[in-house]
């Protein structure tokens, strides 16, 4: 009982924040009428692993609690892409991207091992996605625009979908996607608060 009531919990508050991880970001870059500090190929990255993950979830006919969220990150980082895009003036690409992820969506599963395959490329897509962000605050060594909360709720979301994941499918793939990507958005937000701290140093 104490087991499918922490499992509740931890698909409710996965939803709950997924619902709003965005939103901080969102609301940065549109007050700032900016995207400074946000790398562009780090939201392409994510999104393709974000599809990629919904895609696989969906073949193997998983419970949908254990994936609920995956479209609403879907349509966040479609809308924080479109801005990313229309402030740095190149919103000439959102066509090619559009036709591109809807044909990868059509491609993924046509056969059995090309699912299976895209999905252990997953974790590498979705931890080059973070490491681009990585290397945008490395560069620039400014976190501008970039949303401490909302990589912050993105570890916590990761943690809660380990337990959820072990207590459900227990699908081994999907567990070290988890794990990756919390060490790695852990990384990210602590890079984004160091810079902001050595900023208001200066």
């Amino acid at each position: 009982m104490a087991a499918a009531t922490a499992l509740e919990l931890a698909h409710w508050s996965t939803w709950a924040v997924c619902a709003v991880i965005k939103l901080p970001q969102l609301a940065a870059v549109l007050a700032a009428g900016s995207a400074r500090g946000l790398s562009a190929s780090s939201v392409l990255l994510e999104l393709a692993g974000f599809l990629v993950f919904l895609r696989y979830q969906i073949y193997y006919s998983y419970p949908l609690q254990t994936y609920l969220e995956y479209p609403i990150l879907v349509a966040q980082d479609v809308v924080l892409l479109l801005f990313i895009l229309h402030f740095s003036g190149n919103m000439k690409q959102a066509l090619f991207y559009a036709v591109t992820f809807c044909g990868g969506w059509y491609m993924l599963t046509l056969r059995k091992w090309i699912i299976d395959l895209a999905m252990n490329l997953c974790t590498l897509i979705s931890a080059a996605s973070k490491l681009a962000q990585l290397r945008c605050l490395w560069q620039t060594k400014d976190s501008g625009e970039v949303s401490a909360l909302t990589w912050s709720m993105s570890a916590y979301t990761c943690a809660t979908r380990i337990v959820t994941t072990v207590m459900t499918t227990n699908d081994f793939a999907v567990l070290i996607r988890f794990i990756t990507m919390l060490i790695l958005n852990i990384w990210v937000t602590a890079t984004i608060l160091h810079y902001r701290k050595t900023k208001k140093t200066d």
